[in-house]
């Protein structure tokens, strides 16, 4: 149960344990920050991850040279822009099937109203 509690711990409070993440990783964190921004973005589910403080601490990380602010650049806007398609994706196959049926806070109307309001 405390590896649980250490690993929850880790993943949102991340940002704080960077530069111990470097230290110990290196060239893998790049790989690590991108999983972190791409399932922020691309899963429905994780919304929880620390993803715009860990982008603004791995910036203030970066500056001190201890990571590639290009990399880090291109490899991070990749990752939210991989994870926004896959998410809209998710969204397109599953919501149709969602909306067959009315429920108490997912409703035909809602959806309607909302696509006349984007038209």
């Amino acid at each position: 149960m405390a590896l649980l509690a250490q690993f929850i711990d880790l993943i949102l409070h991340l940002d704080t344990h960077l530069n111990t993440i470097i230290a110990a990783y290196g060239i893998l964190t790049y790989a690590l920050l991108f999983l972190i921004i791409f399932l922020e973005t691309g899963l429905v589910v994780t919304p929880f991850l620390p993803g715009d403080s860990l982008i603004f601490a791995v910036g203030a990380i970066s500056a001190q040279g201890s990571l590639n602010v290009f990399v880090l650049f291109a490899l991070l806007s990749l990752a939210a822009i991989i994870g926004n398609t896959v998410n809209y994706q998710i969204g397109a196959m599953v919501g149709p099937k969602i909306f067959k049926k009315d429920r108490w806070f997912l409703k035909r109307e809602y959806l309607q109203k909302t696509e006349h309001y984007f038209e």
